[in-house]
Order: structure tokens, then C-alpha cells, then sequence
């Protein structure tokens, strides 16, 4: 669809941009570039827009769009109703919101047979028109003109109270009117949590929220999906509102123009309009709004915590002798070699017997030495940290690390359709053990096979807008994947799946050419792929990694467009490509000026050479090994005063979530987050960093554990795959109100960000 040029100007202001900017963007997307390959190789175009502002384009002129198509619909109702007039058209054309159009429509929109409709029937409009003009009359004398036999009138109070359905029905859709109430409602309406009568016992969940009122307009997103969740389970009778009193005085006050009898009939009109419509529909309008609202930061914080999860370290390729934990059915140990390829499986029994856990000691060291293995991975489930004591008590190499997994979701991978494609033949304990080793060596190759609902870094997850909620994870996981970027000889259907213009489709086809014909030796050969064309490959190519391919190029982002480019620099300084990527001497003899062209400028130029220093860069942390405090692996180990090494392992908008190693995530409260006020704990750490943090609290029989990182450094770098990562249903403490009006003008702000960088 061609972008419209009112939608262009209206995205352009919005988000501070040019208008050429968000027009080569919008024609960009209209043609199939995806946002990776946009803000990667199309700097020019866009004025070196970043993944951000593209898809904030995108995705506004989507709204755009929508609003375009409603207005079209209801203009179509209005005119086939022969009620469209030319103010009443331009009034729809003006509208900027979906609110807007439809408090426009609401007089037109069919309704089912109402009050008022009854009273209309009954030949009452004329009576209530007199009346709602105010003017001084004999109220009584001018109704009982309406009485009638025929039509169901039997007296005058039946004719004014016709009368007053329809001037109630007249207020209630008000375009001003619903305005006025609409804000109301959002500055000064107060949600109001009890608990249901009975349920105080099966609710203990929701306790906080027994007896609570907060502003709704300050409530943030997790409260506000917590008593959503307690009402929906039937624990928490919710409402929404403003003080009444207020609320119909507003209303009088539009409507009731004087103090005489008719308006005396208006007053009461306006009183029945409020209990009886405008303040169940303006209620039913607010819960969406807020919803809306802790919907977004809900979703914000989850696509955070997701790409930062992503995005951890590998190990790399090396070969992994992986444990999936468990006391009475043993634990399930698989060897994987360097590329993820499963070599061996097998159950040992360490906690079941002195005798069984010598053969099980035994078992380890024969594989670590058989296959040369260089780590152990430990599922960080039941019996865990025992099963890191077993394997650190058998003197294996110095070399060979020992790390515990995070292996949440994996099973959920360990059930699904992709891990009995992969291993049809082993039972769901393997392939779970196998995921564990292979988070460990590429956490994001493994990640991308699991719905990112399952794997535990979300909040409400299951209670926000889930179209919403998969396009943002969506847009989070293909942006990490690009940015790491995909052997495409290696990579599985998953992996290859979110590469830039491929999809399920094309990713499975490059699997079967794979399987039939071998690895592929050049990028070009890529076009073979049944399906794969030149769009295909123009969007995918430069995110696509050849590691031992004969052009050097082929294993780096520089994309095959711009080859004849980097052969053009290596042929003007006489040597190879190879040489240019391998000698900063001859790099830095470049002057990029001498290759600016119309559609090649600096920022692809400057990407190149940056490319060329280092080929196929990673850019995720090099990976660090990780180790929790030894002999403190149950609750009941903790103490008030100590510290202890951790791993974030969640974070939400009123503190992060940190393993310790004891089977129950802690909480850090905001407040206790750093030495310094916070006001928004993305700020402060970050999903997988290793903290160090102090132990304030423990309350054993609620598996709650509070802790501080007060006074410790806040600046660690993210960790390794090799952490725990189980967020606990922990709770921190109250807030004081103003922590809380911080911290929610900052979580808006970084929405404001986010959408308008």
C-alpha cells in the first residue's frame, strides 16, 4: 500500500524526524525490507535511522492505517443511514484517534432497542426537545399533552420519564460530554480492590490487594494486571471510578442551564445519564486504557529482559559434557561435540548410594577424558547444586570448567515438535539434558527454539495483549539474531527462521539444500534454494556467515553488494581482500571519500572498514565462568548479613530478581538496587549480570528472600550462560509514594523513548 503523504507528515512531527527519512523508510518496508536489514544497509536512505525509529515508523503508520480504514467504515454506515452531512464528514476526517472517531459515530452506531428507542416509539421526542431548551413552561401541563392509550402513556410522570431516557441517551452521546467524563476517569478515577466475600483464605496471593485504593492514573503496570488477574479469579471484586459527586456535577453543569422546572427534568436526566450509561461505558474505557498502558510497560520491560537474556555470552564451540539433575531418577547426562551434534547419553545415579555414586564418578571421568571434554553444564533444577558438588569432588582437569545453566523453558523444548524432529529417537529427558549443554556453547542459537513466554524473564506474560506481546518478542528475538548473525551451515530451521527476509519456509528450504547437496561453499550459492530469489537474498545475505568459505568476505556482515567496493580499496593499494582484512596498516591507508557514491555513502563506508578490522564479530561479552557461594545451597542456608555472589535473573519495574544458588530467587526492591535514588532498575543491572548482594531477609516458610545491593558496585558486565534463572513469586515490600511516582514517570519516559528515539 502506498504510504500516505498526510500519514508521513503526521510520523515525521511525532518522532522528530525528516520527512525524507520516514518516506524512504515507509518505502523500504512497502517493498519487504526488514527492520534489521533497513537500519544495517540502508543508512543512507533513512540518515542512519536505527532499529528503534524504524520500527517505531512502521509500526505508526500501521496505526494510521487501521484509523484510515475505521473512518472509512463508518462513513460508509453514516451515509448508507442518508445521515452524513458536510460538518459531520469533516468532523470524522479530522478525527486524529480511534476515541475520537468512535464517540463521533456513537449516535449512528446500530444499537439494540434502548430505552430512549421506547420512548421515541411512544412519541416523546418532542417533549424531551422542549425540555432539554429550558425554557420556562408548565412541565406537568406540557406532558400530560403526551398521554395516550394507544401508545403506552398512562400518565405524565411516564411521559417525563420517557422524556428523560432520551435526553440521558442525548448526553451520554455527547462528543463534549464523553470527553469531559473520559478525563475525569483517567486524572482523578481511583481503582477500589476488596476481597470477594469468602475467598480471603484461597486468595492469600492477592492479600496486599484485600482492601486498596490507588490513583489510577499513578497505578502502575503490575498492580494493575495483579488485581485484573485476582478479579478475573474471582478473588478481587475491582472498580474504576471518580467521586460520583464530582463527576455529576461536571455533567449538570454542561447541561442544566437554568433552575426551573424543565431544568429540573434535565438535572434528573443527567443524574440517571451517569449512574445508568456514561459511568459503566467511561469505567469500561478506562480499565482498556490502563490495561493498554500496563500492557506496554509489561511488554517494554519483558523485550528488555529478553534481549539482554539473548544476548549472553556464549561459550562457544567446545565439547560439553551436559547433567540434567535429579535425585531419585538420577541425573541425565549427554556429551555434545563441538558443533552441538549429541555423542553419547546415559543415566548416572550420584545421590542414590555411596556405591552408585562412585560408578556415576567414574562414568563422568571416562567421558571427560574419552571425548576430551573442556565444560560440564549443570542444569540449575532439582538437585543441582548437589550435583555441582559431586562433579567438583572428582579432581577433574583444571581445564575443564563446571557451570551451572540456566535451564528454564527447557522443558518445554524438551516436549515439542522441533526436539522430536531433532531427536526422534531419544526420550524427552535427553533432549532436555542436550538443551542445557547447547545454551551453554550458544545460548541464543538454543533460546530461539523455545516460546519466548517459557522462558521465565516476563511479568504477567500471560495476562498482557498477546498479539502485542509476540510482535514485540518478535521484533527482540530477529533483532538479536541479525546482530549476531547466522552460520548458515550450522544454524537450525529455528535459527534461520529470524534471519532478515527468510521466514519458516526458506529457512527449512536452505536445511534440505543443506542435507542434499552439503555445506554451502559461497553466499551466492544461496540463490540455488528453491524459493530463495533476489529479494530473499538481498534482505538475508549480509546476516548469513560462511566461515570457511573461499571469499573471506562470506564470513563477515559486509554485504554482497558492496564486494566489488572492498575489491575496488584492495585492488587500489595492490593487494587481496584477504590482506585489506588481515593488515590495520593497510586499512588505515584508505580514503574512504574516494568510494562515496550516489547510493553508497560514509556511514556504509565507515561500517565496511569497521567490518573488514574485525570479520563476523560477535558482539556479545566474552564469555566469564561463574560460581555461587560453596555450602550455601538450600534457603535454610541463608543468614541475615551475608553476601553473597549472584545472577540477575528477572527484572520488573519494582526491583530485579537475583539466584543465589538456593533453588528461590531473591528480590533486590528497587530502593535497595544502588546507593543512589533509581528510578528505573534497566538502569542499574541488566538480565544474566553477576552481582554481588547482601542477604536482608529470609522468611523460610514463604520462600522470600530480600536482598540489598547497597554499597556494592553496580557496573559488572552481563554473565555468561552458565547462571541460574528461575524467578522466584517473591514480593518486595511497600514503596513509599514517591519511589513510586518516580518510578513511573521513568518507566513512561523510556516507553516516550523507545517509541519516539
Amino acid at each position: 500500500m502506498e504510504p500516505n503523504l498526510d500519514h508521513l507528515l503526521k510520523v515525521a512531527k511525532e518522532l522528530n524526524l525528516t520527512i525524507k527519512q520516514v518516506q524512504a523508510t515507509a518505502d523500504l518496508l512497502e517493498e519487504g525490507a526488514t527492520v534489521p536489514f533497513i537500519s544495517r544497509y540502508r543508512k543512507e536512505a533513512t540518515g542512519s535511522l536505527d532499529e528503534v525509529a524504524v520500527a517505531a515508523i512502521r509500526d505508526r503508520l500501521e496505526q494510521l492505517r487501521e484509523l484510515d480504514k475505521r473512518r472509512e467504515s463508518i462513513l460508509k454506515s453514516i451515509k448508507e443511514q442518508e445521515k452524513l452531512t458536510p460538518e459531520l464528514e469533516a468532523q470524522l476526517m479530522a478525527a486524529e484517534t480511534m476515541t475520537a472517531l468512535e464517540d463521533l459515530y456513537l449516535p449512528y452506531k446500530p444499537k439494540r432497542r434502548t430505552r430512549a428507542t421506547i420512548a421515541r416509539e411512544k412519541g416523546l421526542e418532542p417533549l424531551a426537545q422542549r425540555l432539554f431548551e429550558q425554557e420556562s413552561f408548565d412541565v406537568a401541563a406540557e406532558a400530560t399533552q403526551f398521554i395516550s392509550e394507544e401508545k403506552e402513556v398512562k400518565d405524565a410522570e411516564e411521559a417525563l420519564a420517557g422524556a428523560r431516557d432520551i435526553m440521558a441517551e442525548w448526553m451520554n452521546e455527547n462528543v463534549e460530554a464523553r470527553a469531559t467524563m473520559r478525563q475525569l476517569f483517567e486524572k482523578k478515577g481511583v481503582f477500589k480492590s476488596r476481597v470477594m466475600m469468602g475467598k480471603e483464605e484461597e486468595g492469600q496471593k492477592y492479600k496486599d490487594y484485600f482492601e486498596w485504593e490507588e490513583a489510577i492514573e499513578k497505578a502502575p503496570s503490575h498492580r494493575i494486571l495483579a488485581m485484573r488477574r485476582g478479579e478475573t479469579e474471582m478473588v478481587l471484586m475491582l472498580s474504576a471510578q471518580p467521586d460520583e459527586e464530582e463527576a455529576l456535577a461536571k455533567l449538570e453543569d454542561m447541561f442544566v442551564k437554568g433552575s426551573n422546572a424543565a431544568s429540573e427534568q434535565v438535572r434528573l436526566a443527567a443524574k440517571d445519564c451517569y449512574k445508568r450509561l456514561l459511568k459503566l461505558s467511561m469505567e469500561t474505557e478506562v480499565r482498556l486504557s490502563s490495561k493498554k498502558r500496563a500492557d506496554e510497560e509489561a511488554i517494554r520491560v519483558f523485550a528488555d529482559n529478553l534481549r539482554q537474556l539473548l544476548l549472553t555470552s556464549p561459550l562457544g564451540q567446545k565439547t560439553v559434557l551436559a547433567l540434567d539433575p535429579g535425585f531419585r531418577t538420577g541425573c541425565k547426562l549427554v556429551v555434545l561435540d563441538k558443533q552441538g551434534k549429541l555423542l553419547h547419553n546415559e543415566t548416572i545415579y550420584p545421590h542414590t548410594g555411596q556405591q552408585k555414586a562412585q560408578d556415576a564418578g567414574q562414568a563422568v571421568k571416562y567421558l571427560v577424558t574419552r571425548y576430551e571434554v573442556e565444560a560440564v553444564a549443570i542444569g540449575n533444577g532439582t538437585a543441582s547444586r548437589e550435583t555441582e558438588t559431586f562433579v567438583r569432588s572428582l579432581g577433574l582437569p583444571a581445564t575443564v570448567q563446571v557451570l551451572m545453566v540456566n535451564e528454564s523453558g527447557a522443558s518445554i523444548y524438551s516436549a515439542s515438535e522441533v526436539a522430536r524432529n531433532e531427536f526422534p529417537d531419544q526420550d524427552i529427558t535427553v533432549r532436555g539434558a542436550v538443551s542445557i549443554g547447547r545454551r551453554l556453547m550458544d545460548p541464543l542459537a538454543e533460546l530461539v527454539k523455545i516460546d519466548p513466554k517459557s522462558i521465565g524473564v516476563g511479568q504477567y506474560q500471560h495476562d498482557v495483549d498477546q498479539t502485542a506481546l509476540k510482535h514485540s518478542l518478535d521484533d527482540v528475538v530477529m533483532s538479536c539474531v541479525n546482530a549476531v548473525g547466522v552460520e548458515v551451515n550450522t544454524a537450525s530451521k529455528q535459527l534461520l527462521t529470524y534471519v532478515s527476509g527468510l521466514g519458516p519456509a526458506l529457512a527449512q528450504n536452505i536445511v534440505d539444500y543443506r542435507n542434499q547437496n552439503g555445506p554451502f561453499k559461497t553466499r551466492t550459492e544461496l540463490k540455488k534454494v528453491p524459493r530463495l530469489g533476489d529479494k530473499a537474498f538481498e534482505q538475508a545475505a549480509g546476516f548469513l556467515r560462511l566461515r570457511d568459505a573461499d571469499n573471506p568476505l562470506d564470513a563477515s556482515a559486509v554485504h554482497p553488494e558492496s564486494y566489488p567496493i572492498v575489491e575496488q580499496m584492495a585492488k587500489d593499494l595492490g593487494v587481496t581482500v584477504k590482506d585489506l582484512m588481515q593488515r590495520d596498516e593497510l586499512r588505515k591507508q584508505i580514503d574512504l571519500k574516494k568510494y562515496v557514491t550516489e547510493a553508497v555513502g560514509l556511514p556504509t563506508l565507515q561500517d565496511i572498514l569497521s567490518e573488514l578490522a574485525k570479520p563476523g564479530r560477535d558482539p556479545r561479552q566474552t564469555f566469564e565462568a561463574f560460581s555461587f557461594t560453596e555450602g550455601v545451597n538450600e534457603i535454610k542456608d541463608l543468614r541475615e548479613g551475608m553476601k553473597l555472589p549472584g545472577i540477575v535473573t528477572n527484572i520488573t519495574a519494582f526491583g530485579a530478581f537475583v539466584d543465589v544458588g538456593v533453588h528461590q530467587d531473591g528480590l533486590v526492591h528497587v530502593s535497595h538496587l544502588s546507593d543512589r535514588f533509581v528510578t528505573n532498575p534497566h538502569d542499574v543491572v541488566k538480565v544474566g549480570q553477576k552481582v554481588e548482594v547482601t542477604v536482608m531477609e529470609v522468611d523460610v516458610p514463604r520462600k522470600r528472600i530480600s536482598l540489598s545491593m547497597k554499597g556494592e558496585p553496580t557496573t559488572a558486565r552481563p554473565a555468561s550462560n552458565g547462571v541460574a534463572n528461575k524467578p522466584g513469586s517473591n514480593k518486595g515490600g511497600g514503596r513509599k509514594e514517591k519511589v513510586e511516582e518516580l518510578n513511573d514517570f521513568q518507566a513512561k519516559l523510556a516507553m516516550l523513548k523507545g517509541k519516539f528515539k
